[in-house]
């Protein structure tokens, strides 16, 4: 599927070359530096970040979703580290900054679930973010993710680690019954 809508009026689509802008405009601040695995701090960057999303999805083991309103990209939507032995997938997310706290996130992710459990073909769908970022936690909530644990010391950034609160969502959850 080339694209989706939510119920919001928000466009999920594949990433495209002409992305790359936005893709750097979102990459720029300090702390979003911790999304991607390799910098983005330049437009080749930025396209080799497009291109590595493409490439996950013709290898069937991600799939990254632009969230488009008025024509502007707002934020991401992933489903990565796809199991088809297990049918899991790791959820994440980042909106640009100013998108935060307009529900981007959470309507994107509420959308992204429903087509990895139907198209997809998924059961299970986790996610995780630092037991510092209460934002992050409304996002799964309101996407319909249920709190599962603390994951003690998961991530490290420089020298500093972070507990994460783990959170899951199955095909079978009443949140997904309508």
């Amino acid at each position: 599927m080339a694209e989706m809508k939510t119920p919001e009026g928000l466009v999920l689509r594949s990433w495209r070359p002409d992305d790359a802008p936005a893709v750097l405009r979102a990459f720029a601040p300090a702390g979003m530096s911790r999304q991607s695995a390799r910098p983005v701090t330049t437009p080749a960057e930025a396209l080799e970040w497009v291109a590595d999303r493409e490439r996950e999805r013709a290898a069937g083991t991600g799939y990254a979703w632009a969230v488009v309103g008025e024509g502007e990209v707002l934020g991401c939507v992933t489903v990565g580290a796809v199991n088809r032995v297990h049918d899991t997938g790791w959820v994440s997310y980042w909106t640009a900054g100013p998108a935060r706290g307009r529900g981007v996130a959470g309507a994107g992710v509420r959308a992204l679930a429903r087509w990895a459990f139907g198209d997809l073909g998924l059961f299970r769908l986790e996610l995780g973010h630092r037991t510092n970022n209460p934002a992050s936690c409304r996002v799964a909530g309101r996407a319909g993710f249920a709190v599962e644990g603390i994951e003690r010391g998961k991530l490290r950034y420089g020298e500093e680690r972070f507990d994460v609160e783990r959170h899951a969502r199955l095909a079978t959850d009443s949140v997904n019954d309508g």
